[in-house]
């Protein structure tokens, strides 16, 4: 390739009817400036080209370990999500299962509940019964005791009058009741009045 230097130094040889060496010597300088400019932008576009280059190097390299990224963002993201959905199956399992366990005790507790109740029930009435019992049987006494005391003092029609049904029973029942029986039924009567 030709250099500036080289046009500059360039000698021609010389002619009868050659060119006008001013002339010639002037192009030549015009055709220097201008390969110098065409050299220096050359040099200047190879030296950007070689940078774009190393920059499209770099830029590549860089996208291949931003896809690499992506892809492992993507890969994380996938099990990320497929842990989430297994956890959030975990928990909605053991939920069941609390609820499950919730439901079962409290239908234990109303099984039990229940049972005591009917016990409770039971309970109630036998003493309900037997309390009727001891009332009733307390009365017989008190009506066959009353008929005693009355019939003692002489006050029978008395008690007939105030209380026919007792004292029919009671007059009929009344021989055996003893003294005995009559005075301790005053006083548990008075003990129970002072208590």
């Amino acid at each position: 390739m030709i250099t500036p230097l080289d046009i500059q130094n360039k000698e021609f040889s010389k002619s009868v009817n050659g060119y006008k060496k001013d002339e010639v010597d002037e192009f030549l300088d015009l055709l220097t400036v201008d390969l110098e400019k065409v050299l220096s932008e050359n040099a200047a576009q190879k030296a950007e080209n070689s940078r774009l280059s190393s920059e499209l190097q770099q830029y590549k390299g860089s996208e291949g370990a931003v896809l690499e990224t992506l892809e492992a963002a993507k890969a994380l993201m996938s099990d990320i999500s497929a842990s989430a959905e297994k956890r959030a199956e975990i928990l909605l399992k053991n939920a069941e299962l609390d609820a499950e366990i919730i439901q079962r005790e409290a239908r234990e507790s109303v099984e039990r509940l229940s049972e005591e109740i009917v016990i409770l029930k039971n309970k109630f009435s036998a003493f309900q019964s037997k309390y009727r019992s001891l009332l009733e049987t307390e009365l017989e006494r008190f009506d066959m005791l009353s008929v005693e005391i009355f019939g003692e003092f002489g006050l029978e029609e008395q008690l007939e009058e105030a209380a026919p049904k007792a004292g029919k029973k009671a007059t009929a029942a009344a021989p055996s009741v003893k003294k005995d029986d009559l005075t301790r039924t005053m006083v548990n009567i008075r003990a129970g009045d002072g208590a």
